[in-house]
């Protein structure tokens, strides 16, 4: 069987242009979709001390301007919670939960994710941060998944920990609000 010259370029020009529409899928499925879940709700009576222990990690009582949600959606839920702590106690914090691998700076070709879910407790999406930031996935023992842990030394003296979990739908029991 020969293969036309035509046909080698119509292939190739197929193959060519569903490579962005293939990106665009592979980034829609990933765990940041394109568009928000119509059926997308925050959970109300999320306290930064529910969100630790459903995280399986410990929230230092060092901790300041601590913050959480939990919002649902019929494909994921997502769990967030941050916090500030003096330099020192970040430094211990994140040797206690340190990450699988090692500790990443951003991306400097990341896409910024779109405005969601740190923004709606009025702070930056961690990935849009760019210096005084790294990142890890963390796996806390008492749980059977990890979640993915921001740091940003925001002052000389201050760390701000984001932390976000992915969870499956409905499965998590909520506080009553």
């Amino acid at each position: 069987m020969t293969i036309t010259r035509s046909a080698l370029i119509t292939a190739l020009a197929v193959v060519t242009l569903s490579i962005p529409v293939t990106a665009g899928v592979l980034w829609a499925t990933s765990d940041r979709p394109l568009k928000q879940a119509a059926d997308a709700h925050w959970a109300e009576g999320i306290t930064p001390e529910w969100m630790s222990a459903h995280m399986g990690l410990d929230l230092p009582a060092s901790a300041r301007s601590a913050d959480a949600a939990y919002e649902t959606t019929s494909r994921f839920d997502t769990g967030l919670l941050t916090f500030t702590l003096p330099r020192a106690d970040a430094r211990r914090y994140l040797a206690r939960h340190p990450p699988e691998g090692r500790w990443l700076p951003p991306a400097p070709s990341q896409p910024a994710p779109p405005a969601h879910d740190f923004t709606h407790l009025n702070l930056p999406e961690p990935e849009t941060l760019r210096t005084d930031t790294h990142h890890g996935d963390v796996c806390p023992t008492v749980t059977d998944r990890c979640v993915v842990l921001w740091t940003h030394d925001y002052t000389p003296t201050r760390t701000r920990i984001y932390i976000r979990a992915h969870y499956e739908p409905g499965i998590s029991p909520l506080p009553k609000a």
